[in-house]
């Protein structure tokens, strides 16, 4: 599996010039390319590369850095369709779809930019790397990171790195190519409801609140409008301060989340299972009030969490249909609206079984875990 570990970069002031230069160039040739590739409708990244190379060459860039911008190009086109072929882009005819598919593709000045090990050299005891910049080889640039992530990147770094500018600091993005861990045969499965109320529950009955997300999300909210209102000079410099402290706040939640319920369901021998939520922004209705708490959900990024933590311990991962899951008795299997009087309350009307409406939500997930699982390893069993 494929990890990326971020490290800080900290060059001296003709380095950070050089690097500016190089991005601005990258992303202004990756913009050339992309009205090429819009205007004759070419999109592969060979074909790309053939119809474009001549003219990034001729912008200043060498070999290396003019074909993976005309790959970068391609994978964005190539992103943009999967998300049409996935329905993220709405309807045809829709005006979002509109908008994606009736001008290029753009970049922006500051864009990252992938770079190989042709044009980018890692000297890792020294911590220093060198790049490919317009203006010749940068010399040894200085990078900080954790000793976790320099036991990481000392032991697994393989393939590309991805250099990024944001907010005036440097940063490099690594791949490490971590071998397979050995899934283990689970031993029944860890059930996990991912909501708003509770952000995650299992069906041990651990619950993990998302009082205190929403709480946090909801004074941003607040505070954002207050600011925009306000709409001085000092009022958006804070903004910009702020923008990316709630994801930030966010992702360290997700993480703890997804540790300790990696952690309990290896300590355990089970596997994980998790609902299936794609496209649920645009099946789920509800009230204006409730559709900011919706959409600044972070369920998608838990459950990636989940999972590639689990890969990295052998845990098994399934994903199950959630359809009427907290509607579900997890005793007697009797599905109705009225098992759910109202958020946090299960009452079954034909067995009388009553739990916590999410602990209940994920018994049932459980138990789709390992139908599930017996119905992918069973034929590979025979």
């Amino acid at each position: 599996m494929k990890i990326v570990v971020q490290v800080r970069l900290f060059p001296d002031a003709s380095q950070e010039a050089a690097l500016r230069d190089t991005l601005h160039l990258c992303n202004e040739a990756a913009n050339v390319v992309s009205g090429e590739a819009y205007r004759f409708r070419v999109f592969g990244k060979q074909a790309l590369q053939r119809l474009t190379y001549g003219r990034l060459k001729g912008m200043g860039l060498s070999a290396q850095p003019a074909i993976h911008v005309a790959r970068k190009v391609a994978g964005s086109y190539a992103t943009v369709k999967a998300n049409i072929r996935a329905g993220n882009l709405g309807k045809p005819g829709s005006e979002r779809r509109r908008k994606a598919e009736g001008k290029p593709v753009g970049f922006r000045r500051d864009a990252a930019q992938p770079f190989d090990d042709r044009c980018l050299s890692w000297q890792i005891p020294d911590r220093t790397v060198s790049i490919w910049t317009v203006r010749g080889r940068s010399g040894r640039i200085p990078f900080r990171c954790s000793d976790a992530q320099y036991a990481m990147l000392s032991a697994h770094r393989r393939g590309e790195s991805d250099l990024v500018c944001r907010d005036g600091e440097w940063y490099l993005y690594a791949t490490c190519d971590i071998g397979d861990v050995e899934v283990k045969e689970p031993d029944g499965f860890l059930g996990v409801d991912l909501g708003i109320a509770n952000i995650a529950t299992t069906n041990d009955g651990t619950r993990h609140s998302g009082r205190g997300l929403n709480r946090v999300r909801h004074r941003n909210q607040r505070l954002r409008a207050k600011l925009q209102r306000i709409g001085t000079k000092s009022a958006k410099r804070l903004l910009k301060v702020r923008r990316r402290k709630e994801a930030r706040f966010a992702a360290d939640t997700n993480h703890r989340i997804a540790k300790q319920i990696v952690i309990e369901a290896e300590r355990t021998g089970r596997g994980v299972a998790l609902e299936n939520l794609t496209g649920i922004r645009d099946r789920v209705r509800l009230r204006k009030p409730q559709r900011v708490t919706l959409h600044s959900w972070a369920f998608h990024q838990l459950g990636a969490f989940v999972a590639y933590k689990a890969t990295r311990s052998g845990v098994a991962v399934v994903y199950v249909d959630p359809a009427y899951t907290s509607q579900a008795c997890s005793a007697c299997g009797h599905v109705a609206k009225a098992n759910r009087p109202n958020q946090s309350t299960f009452r079954c009307t034909s067995c009388s079984f009553a739990e916590h409406a999410d602990v209940n939500a994920a018994r049932n997930i459980a138990t789709r875990g390992v139908a599930d699982w017996a119905a992918v390893s069973l034929p590979n069993a025979a």
